[in-house]
């Protein structure tokens, strides 16, 4: 008996330790780092949590933004405890097979999105989503097999999607008929007739409001577009610039957003404008919509340069990145052709002291990619371009000279986050093609060089087209208080020489096959400040007249 007795004690002792060990499992969840390819899907399947759980522990705003690096505390739900992660690093074999034939399978690898594929089998991303009933675009595992539709994204949806024939509309009032185009959202169409999502989806009886394809038709009642040629009652014609951006485009950035030299821009051959804003926290996307629509109106494309507030950032960045990606997304949706995301985040004037770093921004980068083009395919995504410097302290406080903070962003893996790379040059003093030469103390630095700064950042990022968002030439010719000091190195030149180095170096990146977009710095700024001198860049100089548009067109054949 008293064998017995103890027996039963050693029992009750063991099962005491087991549950004080469980318990302690239970309050040490794990912390899982982001890798290339995951989504949050894919995580909770590993680990054996739901979704839910995860974003609720993280304080996650979107399941669908997550970005390399990011680290997740998994929660244990289950009540025992969780496997350990894959620790296997991924697969980083550039894929060298060729492209299916169309209407055939494609097997996801470790990196993919439903973008980058649709890119790879030149087809839309909606196109595929429709193929292969999506629900979720965000929600791709590796592994999966997907059905690739033809290249002109046309593949009808599956039959049980609910998205193929509209229903008749719900009331007797005036409709037209749309024709859906690649990197239309709900949102974006519901904008654009002054109508509501959820009324376009009752009345197409669409289930899943993310779920459209293009050569989808949509029964629309609202407000027709204005100057888009519609009909009321008939279709509509869709506004322009709804394709992929390819070849090499010319552009300027505007600072004044009423256009008034529109003429001089097309005459000089321009097809784009820019236009830098700036978001705070909590401001929607659709309170920048007039800035896109007064570009299409115009008929430019236009290219967002989006920068938010460095003191948001320090708090949390996680959150942050994730709420500028939302943001940036917004814009993507409402029509947003380009969009840079960021401006010179290498400097502390433009990114929280302590945090500079190429690494931090290919976070920021990683995240705005994925909800940008989960929003429009066909937006184009520019990386930031740093500020062009050689005698920065190469700090996170200060700052890192260009060089240095774009090797480190392709450490990181920015290139698989970004259409082009931005790139900034307004330092010039010699013509393009000149390698040396400068009139500086510092004359042996790449930066004052056109060919060089593009070796740079084509060398640092092989593949990927070069996005110049500024490309200018300093002139103080016209304005009587002469260049600052600072600036004194563009003494010399004229505007005669501003004009044709612009042509010069525009007609050599149209030649050059490696950039896509060439942002002149800039059309028509005014501002003529001792420690900024916008103006003196200014094509249209202080008598009205622009030299460089009719250099421009005549060198590029306009």
């Amino acid at each position: 008996m008293r064998r017995l007795i103890f027996l039963i004690a050693v029992l009750i002792a063991l099962l005491s330790v087991g549950i004080a060990v469980q318990a302690q499992d239970n309050s040490n969840p794990i912390v899982h780092t982001v890798a290339a390819g995951e989504n949050l899907y894919r995580i909770s399947l590993r680990y054996g949590v739901s979704m839910a759980a995860i974003a609720q522990e993280n304080n996650l705003a979107d399941v669908n933004v997550l970005f390399v690096g990011q680290q997740l505390t998994i929660p244990n739900t289950t009540g025992g405890t969780t496997s350990p992660p894959d620790t296997t690093p991924p697969d980083t074999t550039p894929d060298t097979t060729s492209p299916p034939a169309t209407g055939s399978t494609y097997t996801i690898q470790r990196g993919d999105t439903l973008a980058s594929i649709a890119r790879q089998f030149n087809t839309t991303f909606g196109a595929i989503a429709a193929a292969n009933g999506l629900s979720n675009v965000n929600l791709i595992f590796v592994g999966q097999e997907l059905i690739i539709p033809g290249a002109d994204g046309t593949t009808p949806p599956p039959t049980d999607g609910g998205n193929t024939t509209p229903p008749p509309p719900a009331d007797s009032g005036d409709t037209v008929t749309y024709t859906v185009q690649a990197g239309d959202s709900l949102g974006s169409i519901a904008r654009r007739f002054n109508t509501t999502i959820s009324d376009i989806a009752a009345r197409n009886g669409i289930t899943n409001v993310n779920l459209i394809f293009p050569g989808q038709q949509l029964l629309i009642s609202g407000t027709a577009p204005v100057n888009n040629g519609s009909t009321p009652g008939g279709s509509v014609t869709n506004p322009p610039n709804t394709n992929p951006v390819t070849g090499f485009q010319l552009g300027g950035h505007v600072t004044n957003s009423s256009y008034p030299f529109s003429d001089a821009m097309r005459g000089a051959g321009m097809t784009w404008s820019k236009r830098q804003i700036r978001w705070s926290r909590g401001t929607p996307a659709s309170n920048f919509q007039g800035e896109i629509d007064a570009a299409h109106s115009r008929g430019f494309r236009v290219l967002l340069s989006v920068v938010g507030n460095p003191n948001e950032i320090s708090g949390n960045p996680s959150q942050y990145y994730q709420e500028f990606a939302q943001f940036l997304g917004g814009l993507a949706a409402g029509g947003a052709d380009g969009i840079e995301v960021w401006n010179e985040p290498n400097i502390e004037r433009e990114w929280p002291a302590g945090l500079i770093s190429g690494a931090q921004y290919a976070q920021m980068l990683s995240a705005a990619f994925q909800t940008i083009k989960a929003n429009n395919p066909n937006t184009l995504v520019v990386s930031a371009a740093p500020a062009p410097s050689g005698g920065l302290p190469n700090n996170a406080t200060v700052g890192f000279n260009d060089d240095i903070f774009i090797r480190a962003m392709a450490q990181a893996g920015a290139s698989q986050f970004m259409d082009c790379v931005g790139i900034h040059y307004n330092a010039g003093t010699v013509p393009p093609s000149a390698t040396s030469g400068a009139p500086v103390g510092s004359s042996t630095h790449y930066s004052w060089y056109y060919p060089t700064m593009v070796s740079l950042y084509s060398g640092t990022f092989p593949g990927k087209p070069l996005c110049f968002t500024e490309i200018g030439y300093l002139s103080g010719e016209g304005f009587s208080q002469g260049l600052p000091g600072n600036f004194s190195w563009a003494n010399g030149n004229s505007v005669q020489e501003q004009a044709q180095w612009l042509a010069q170096a525009a007609v050599r990146a149209r030649n050059s096959g490696a950039v896509r977009l060439f942002i002149v710095w800039n059309v028509d700024s005014t501002t003529f400040l001792p420690t900024d001198p916008q103006g003196g860049y200014a094509i249209i100089r202080p008598d009205g007249t622009c030299p460089a548009c009719n250099t421009l067109a005549s060198q590029l054949g306009g």
